[in-house]
């Protein structure tokens, strides 16, 4: 493990560290596995979907709605 002294970023280098690590993540994806339970939330939502439990919403739409519980909270 390496020591990082969190206590003495700012949350701006936190942010970018943490941006920076996503990204190798990302680029080496095929090395990162996906734990079984998240294959099995994927199988969960496309049988709703499939079912008609629920619904795709817009994504604009999405972040606008989970904006505005945010702001009213």
């Amino acid at each position: 493990m390496i020591p990082i002294p969190l206590d003495e970023r700012s949350v701006e280098d936190k942010r970018q560290t943490m941006e920076l690590i996503w990204e190798d993540l990302y680029r080496n994806e095929s090395s990162v596995p996906s734990p079984a339970w998240h294959g099995e939330v994927l199988h969960e939502r496309d049988t709703a979907l499939k079912t008609g439990e629920t619904e795709l919403e817009d994504w604009e739409l999405a972040k606008q709605r989970i904006l505005g519980e945010m702001e009213r909270a």
